[in-house]
This record gives C-alpha cells, structure tokens and sequence, in this order.
C-alpha cells in the first residue's frame, strides 16, 4: 500500500508544478516528508526511493529538476 502511495506521490511531483516546487523547497529531508504526509501521501523513505529507482531519469527530472526527492 504504501509503494503506491509513494508512486502517487512522485505522479503529483510529475504533473503539479506547483506542488513540486513547494516540496522541493524545503531543504530538511524530515520537513519534506511531513509534508508530503500532509498533503496525504504516506510512505517510507525507503519505499520512495525504490520507486524512483523504477523510473527513468527523463522522469526523474520531471518530478524533481534533476534532483532525488527525498535525498
């Protein structure tokens, strides 16, 4: 359950700018991750990072400029 959490997750980095520029602001890995709790996403460091390890680099930079979500 929680991988397709994370999954949803990085989708919502992929299609809302908006959202993506905000998580991605806040530099304090522990705060990034509160936040995406509040924002309804609940998951594992862990579980992220094995679904960005699923996904190729084009959409790597599309949910995060380039730069790993949570690392």
């Amino acid at each position: 359950m929680s991988l397709d959490q994370a999954r949803a997750f990085i989708e919502k980095m992929k299609s809302d700018k908006a959202f993506s520029d905000v998580i991605t602001a806040i530099e304090d890995v522990d705060a990034r991750h509160a936040a995406a709790s509040k924002a309804g996403f609940v998951f594992t460091d862990e579980e992220v990072k094995e679904v960005q390890s699923e996904l190729s680099d084009d959409d790597l930079d599309k949910a995060a400029g380039g730069t790993p979500v949570y690392c």
